[in-house]
């Protein structure tokens, strides 16, 4: 219950008397993480670039990348016309951490007054010797249509985001947003299923049916307390993994608050990540305090070979509510064994990933998460229920075919019955009602899809395909772990005969076109186009066929795309 005083005072307590300069971090899912991922590629061997599995990426380690690779010095010899737009825009967009006279060439042509955009990508924007801030205003708006239901559907943010440093030492950043939207039907269904909007926390409704009303604000602070060790606490996403998907930490639910420690030396990158998060609660629609519990997680990087980075990770959900055990703030240790000396009801996971860029041109990925394995179950065939594990394979291939600009995405995720479930409903992972992992919590098959080509800059063509086949439950008649927020000790029909897929079969299709015009820094015009089929056995609302046809158009300042894509 006191978990915001105890990150804080260990945040402080991390400060010493010389504060080293700090980064912010790009928000999750901005533009130029497509070009920093084409980058990582195309160099095979850099290796900061090569340290991509911890999401969101820093500022300031980042544009330092850029501008070496656009040197004459150390310039990639692969580079499209199209990389170096946006190689170009990304330095425009974090112009806090460019020398003076490199500044000069980015500053605005059309100006505002002597006061707004003085550079292209903020509103307003104070660059001094020890301060700096950048305004820029959020902005989402758009129509869509859906060939089976006559609602009129549509999405509406407006907001604010402000960053900035102190003395060049302490990082702040905040956004805050105001968003109305009526999604399209299978959504809608989500939420009325779970009693929660998909990657968002408190919410009620709004022009129902249908619609909902919600807030979404987020922020921290950061510094770094030696050259090697960066801190940031505050309020809002992180992701792990190099994928679509990610089977540690994905960015589908809420923010959270969170103390993170990221350690970068040699050829080592270490993040500790401390979280607060809310229980399973039923929503009402009105104020009402939701129990807390808490996370804690670790993850490894190492670069083995230039090509070649593999990592470990390990996280824990408190198995009770409102009381945080000060035995998981130990940075260097295994979560397992303060669970087991501590006799408690933790749900701890460990697992492990790799990546390999290979040819400068292909991306080889894959994650394996454990949650609980036994060897003598796993050699036999009668798939015994506390197997749990799962497994990602993915690949990229930049320039395909060597059409400069087209790059290709293919990725398997795999989750075996029951797994992030627990005992209990407390140390199940999830937040707000949401899975901190896959949007599909357990017992899947997935295949995705990703063609994307930019024939020239500004412009993006993104086609987006994913098929899935998921073992349903029964609704408190037979569990058979699916549904994470479930505890694994209910409705479960025996020990033995549980395989991804067992259940109610449930199968889903989607496929995904998004044509996106970039008319000015950050300010794009967007269709897209998606048709979603699914089938199902499972008993009613979700019986038999579903299909469903929905278009959009919209236009999009400074936020990154809201996205259902499950």
């Amino acid at each position: 219950m006191q978990i915001n005083k105890y990150l804080l005072t260990l945040a402080i307590a991390l400060l010493p008397m010389y504060l080293f300069s700090q980064t912010t971090f790009l928000p999750l899912g901005d533009k130029q993480e497509i070009i920093l991922n084409r980058l990582e590629i195309k160099a095979q061997n850099d290796s900061a670039l090569n340290f991509s599995k911890t999401k969101p990426y820093s500022r300031e380690t980042y544009v330092e990348v850029v501008r070496r690779l656009l040197s004459g010095d150390s310039a990639l010899d692969n580079l499209t016309r199209v990389d170096e737009y946006y190689m170009k825009s990304l330095l425009k967009n974090n112009i806090e951490w460019l020398p003076e006279d490199i500044r000069e060439q980015y500053k605005s042509k059309k100006r505002v007054g002597n006061t707004f955009y003085q550079y292209p990508a903020g509103l307003f924007e104070v660059h001094n010797k020890d301060f700096d801030l950048v305004i820029t205003p959020l902005l989402n708006i758009g129509y869509m249509k859906e060939n089976s239901n006559d609602q009129n559907f549509f999405y509406n943010s407006r907001g604010i985001a402000v960053r900035g440093r102190i003395a060049k030492k302490i990082g702040f950043n905040a956004s805050i947003t105001d968003n109305q939207e009526r999604p399209a039907t299978y959504v809608q269904d989500w939420t009325r299923k779970w009693g929660a909007v998909p990657g968002q926390g408190y919410y009620h409704d709004f022009k129902a049916p249908g619609g909902v009303d919600y807030f979404d604000g987020r922020g921290y602070i950061t510094f770094g307390v030696t050259k090697y060790i960066d801190v940031a606490f505050g309020y809002d996403k992180n992701f792990i993994g190099n994928g679509q998907r990610s089977l540690f930490l994905s960015d589908f639910s809420n923010n959270a608050l969170f103390l993170k420690l990221n350690t970068r030396i040699w050829k080592f990158n270490y993040q500790n990540l401390f979280m607060e998060l809310h229980s399973d609660y039923v929503h009402n629609g009105g104020d009402e305090l939701i129990d807390k519990k808490y996370a804690a997680m670790h993850h490894l990087d190492i670069n083995l070979t230039k090509w070649l980075n593999v990592g470990v990770f390990e996280g824990v959900i408190f198995g009770r509510k409102n009381r945080f055990d000060f035995g998981y703030l130990v940075p260097v240790i295994f979560y397992r064994s303060v669970e087991r000396n501590s006799g408690s009801r933790d749900n701890a996971l460990v697992g492990f990933d790799f990546k390999a860029n290979v040819a400068h041109t292909a991306q080889i990925y894959g994650q394996l998460l454990l949650d609980e394995l036994k060897m003598s179950e796993l050699t036999s065939s009668r798939n015994w229920w506390g197997n749990k594990y799962g497994y990602q394979i993915g690949a990229k291939y930049i320039d395909a075919f060597t059409i400069p600009n087209l790059d290709i995405q293919l990725e398997l995720n795999r989750v075996r019955p029951f797994t992030y479930s627990h005992k209990d409903s407390v140390a199940n992972y999830s937040h707000y009602n949401q899975p901190l992992a896959h949007p599909l919590g357990a017992n899947f098959n997935e295949w995705i899809g990703l063609v994307r080509y930019r024939p020239i800059p500004k412009l993006t063509i993104e086609g987006r395909g994913m098929f899935y086949t998921q073992g349903r439950d029964s609704t408190n008649t037979v569990n058979f772990g699916s549904n994470i927020l479930l505890p694994y000790t209910m409705y479960r029909n025996g020990d033995y005969g549980f395989k991804v897929g067992s259940g109610w079969r449930n199968q889903a299709g989607m496929l995904n076109l998004l044509v996106s015009y970039e008319l000015k820094e950050n300010l794009y015009i967007e269709a897209n186009g998606t048709i979603r089929k699914q089938r199902a056995t499972t008993p009613p609302p979700l019986t038999g066929k579903t299909s469903s046809t929905i278009f959009s158009l919209g236009l999009r300042w400074n936020m990154a795309r809201r996205d259902f894509f499950f």
